[in-house]
């Protein structure tokens, strides 16, 4: 069965002001779409809003998972559907441990699909393989989510809940930032992994990310709009050219 998210003329606002301007995306599972931007375009406020952050206003439009509209769902249950986000800036937790979060994360939503929950045993050995995946060491299972990890290392943790948790559709909010060379590209082998069974949105500054993953869409979104929609070219043009000229040449074709 194919599995669609689909964003219908978002209007968004924060306190007031119009940060989402009528965005119009189709995700289907299997796709990765690429959204690039200058600052303060739009592209995380997107993100925060397809996973139910209440900061934000929806004035206009929908957000349907498989035709049905999840704009009233918590965040939590929008998880329990099949979306995951891998935040910007991971926030800490200190006090609980990575272990015992994500067992108990891991479990709901499988419950939530109608799937048997996890052992104690299974989910520390597919802890451990998800770990060592992304080059991380099975000191951080008793680690306090995100606490004294690097910016690497946060961001590279993000990518191991999303292997743990397998979900439908992922939104990986610049996942590449503050990564060497040798971290994207293990960054970017974990999303090919699960690539063909879940579709993907990856928010990135760079083309470099891109040099590992095939993105099947790239769009470029300005002051709250997606002005322009492409394929993987599109971005090695935006590298060579920049977004002024994009600005200035909004009609004109790439």
């Amino acid at each position: 069965m194919e599995k669609v998210l689909e964003i219908m003329d978002l209007h968004v606002n924060v306190e007031e002001k119009p940060v989402l301007k009528g965005i119009n995306l189709k995700i289907k599972n299997g796709e990765i779409h690429v959204i690039m931007g200058p600052n303060a375009s739009g592209k995380s406020t997107l993100a925060k809003v397809i996973m139910g952050n209440q900061q934000y206003e929806v004035i206009r439009g929908d957000i349907r998972l498989n035709g049905e509209s999840i704009l009233n769902l918590e965040p939590e249950e929008r998880a329990k559907k099949g979306i995951f986000l891998a935040f910007q800036y991971p926030v800490e937790i200190s006090g609980v441990k990575t272990l015992d979060f994500l067992k108990t994360v891991v479990n709901n939503i499988r419950e939530a699909r109608g799937l048997e929950t996890l052992t104690y045993i299974e989910f520390i050995n597919i802890f451990k393989n998800s770990l060592k995946e992304l080059g991380l060491n099975q000191q951080f299972m008793y680690r306090y989510l995100n606490e004294d990890f690097s910016g690497g290392e946060k961001k590279r943790f993000e990518i191991v809940q999303m292997l743990l948790i397998k979900p439908d559709f992922a939104i990986l909010d610049e996942v590449d930032s503050g990564l060497d060379i040798d971290s994207i590209k293990i960054v970017a082998k974990a999303i090919k992994k699960l690539e063909k069974q879940m579709g993907t949105l990856l928010i990135t500054h760079y083309q470099r990310i891109l040099d590992y993953i095939e993105p099947t869409h790239v769009h470029v979104m300005i002051d709250g709009k997606i002005v322009l929609s492409g394929d993987k070219e599109l971005p090695k043009t935006l590298e060579e050219k920049g977004y002024k000229w994009l600005s200035e040449n909004l009609y004109n074709q790439v």
